[in-house]
């Protein structure tokens, strides 16, 4: 299905369903060969410098599971300075992560790391019903779940755009 997409870059995280992936962290790097696979790593595409990492706080058995506190900090400390595109599978905390039941699920160790790296671009997904957009300051974070928290793909797609010029912000220009 990726190969198939008409852009002419790809960069791709795991997710919380990606179980194989967790499994072996190989995989990732076979199975998207042609495409950027980031686990927990930098890579520039296009002449932009992106940063990818699937983990996300714990909640029941999904793949990509770590305990909030440490662990977490630690695969958020990795997190470069100054990237331009960060992509989680998870928000982090107070940004886009609001369940239907009203409570905040977001990575409190993530939002540190954000604040720290202060990436122009952070998207993400995994609260389905978080998804949209929020700007603060230079970065924008975008929650890109199409599905809505029922499973259903009925969530708009958005398209964003990031100027190769640092000095420039991202622009979400339209919601398909």
């Amino acid at each position: 299905w990726f190969e198939k997409q008409p852009h002419a870059h790809k960069v791709v995280i795991a997710g919380n369903h990606d179980r194989c992936l967790e499994l072996d962290m190989a995989l990732g790097k076979q199975l998207f060969e042609g495409i950027t696979y980031l686990l927990d790593e930098e890579a520039t595409v296009a002449g932009l410098r992106f940063y990818g990492s699937p983990w996300q706080p714990e909640f029941m058995s999904w793949a990509f599971n770590l305990p909030r506190g440490e662990p977490l900090r630690a695969v958020w400390s990795k997190i470069p300075n100054g990237i331009d595109v960060l992509l989680t599978h998870g928000p982090p905390f107070g940004v886009l992560d609001r369940t239907f039941g009203g409570l905040l699920v977001g990575c409190e160790e993530m939002r540190v790391a954000i604040d720290r790296a202060l990436p122009r671009l952070h998207v993400f997904g995994h609260i389905h019903e978080g998804a949209g957009t929020h700007q603060e300051g230079r970065t924008l974070f975008v929650n890109t779940s199409i599905c809505t928290e029922g499973y259903e793909p009925t969530n708009p797609a958005l398209v964003v755009d990031l100027p190769l010029d640092r000095g420039a912000p991202a622009v979400v220009r339209t919601a398909a």
